[in-house]
């Protein structure tokens, strides 16, 4: 990785995307300390206790904590992807957007974009009132025009992070969005740790120096898992026959169709974890309802139950999303068009043979993705806090917060792999071949 890095900066074209990326990286960290006027000191730190609330303040890098101009983050532009992509699978005019060419993606991104700033707008409310006017000074005439300024300003702030995740995937290096979290959460986590090791003095200095090694030792475990797990695939061999167009001769060669283990990423964890804080978090506007005390109890974050419960809508969503992004229909048409044929690990007839091999081999590799997501979680859920819960690193790191920083970091690693290749294909041009 530092090899790449070392060779990308010796490009002039790599060499600016990179400053590029960095320089709209920076601008995002130094939004999230610009304090928003109207907004009491500190007030928002009360509410780090809230689970629902300090995930979120994760994710923006502490910025919704502190209640500063990128407090919202990338978070609805997120809640918007994940909203569409199930709208996908309901409304046949988005489904035919998503399958199409270049220009009806982008009118798909751009709705998403409408939707995050709809989204913006109801969290930023939402966040204002639901958690009282205590938190306001009437800097600009009255508490009301305050809220409702400081509301607007939350809403701009999200769309300058969409602008700069946009500007990162046109113009830098990787997908802007992805940086933008892993950005987040590194910077969280680096908060976190920082705390852990200022307070190393309270108390037994021995006991809590090894608690943040061993808190230290589980993340390295969990990531190096993360990679042999997300490097791992079952590749399905097939064999296409010569076919005759005109003067061309094409086809015979052999082809793999790689099936990840864990093929579904995050998005199963995200499907989940979102499924269960929901109703929490609509329920923390009135923290002393019966019903919010009750959920807080037994369903709350971290709670055996929710563990439970967690673990069991992993497995269900890791088969939904393998059925949205895996089409073994389509899959075994485009091999039979194409005059080809499965012939490992087994032959396999075309047609439906095709269609019926490759849903079971989808199930299958699957399962083990599910496993890998519950075990995970279990890691990050009772693991982390028995190491982590005396010193405040209990919540540094989520299961969907390891999985993003790991992947989105192999993903810079590709990309950047991908640019030098290809500056490397240009310098050679088509006279040396």
């Amino acid at each position: 990785m530092f090899s790449t890095l070392i060779n990308a900066f010796k490009e002039k074209e790599i060499r600016r995307k990179l400053l590029l990326t960095l320089l709209m990286i920076l601008i995002f960290r130094l939004g999230c300390f610009i304090p928003v006027p109207g907004i009491t000191s500190g007030s928002f730190q009360s509410l780090a206790s809230n689970d629902f609330f300090s995930i979120m303040s994760t994710i923006t890098g502490g910025s919704l904590q502190n209640g500063t101009l990128f407090a919202l983050g990338i978070i609805p532009f997120i809640n918007a992807f994940i909203i569409m992509q199930l709208l996908t699978l309901i409304i046949p005019p988005l489904k035919k957007l998503s399958q199409g060419r270049d220009a009806d993606r982008k009118k798909l991104t751009q709705i998403t974009r409408y939707m995050a700033i709809l989204l913006a707008i109801i969290q930023g409310v939402g966040i204002c009132l639901g958690w009282g006017k205590n938190m306001f000074d009437a800097t600009f005439g009255s508490t009301s025009l305050t809220i409702a300024l400081v509301i607007i300003m939350f809403v701009g702030g999200s769309c300058l992070v969409m602008w700069l995740a946009d500007r990162i995937t046109e113009y830098g290096i990787g997908n802007g969005t992805s940086l933008i979290i892993f950005v987040g959460i590194i910077a969280s986590a680096g908060q976190s740790l920082l705390s852990a090791i200022t307070k190393v003095g309270d108390g037994d200095v021995a006991k809590n120096v090894w608690l943040i090694l061993a808190f230290l030792i589980m993340v390295l475990f969990v990531f190096v898992f993360i990679i042999l797990v997300d490097l791992a695939q079952e590749n399905i061999a097939v064999r296409y026959g010569k076919q005759i167009k005109g003067n061309k001769v094409f086809g015979g060669q052999d082809q793999n169709i790689p099936l990840k283990v864990n093929g579904g990423g995050v998005m199963p964890i995200i499907f989940a974890s979102s499924f269960l804080m929901f109703p929490q978090m609509i329920a923390s506007f009135w923290p002393q309802s019966a019903f919010y005390q009750w959920w807080s109890q037994w369903l709350g974050i971290g709670t055996p139950i929710y563990i439970t419960v967690l673990c069991v809508l992993i497995f269900f969503f890791s088969f939904f999303y393998a059925q949205i992004q895996f089409d073994a229909r389509m899959i075994s048409d485009s091999i039979q068009e194409r005059g080809g044929q499965i012939y490992k690990p087994r032959p396999v007839k075309q047609g439906k043979e095709t269609e019926e091999f490759l849903r079971r081999s989808i199930r299958k590799i699957t399962l083990f993705g599910a496993i890998f997501l519950s075990i995970l979680t279990l890691i990050t859920s009772v693991v982390f806090k028995f190491v982590g819960s005396e010193n405040g690193l209990v919540n540094a790191f989520s299961a969907t917060g390891l999985l993003i920083v790991v992947s989105v970091a192999m993903e810079f690693g590709d990309q950047l792999q991908i640019q030098l290749a290809m500056r490397q294909h240009d310098s050679k041009g088509f006279l040396n071949y």
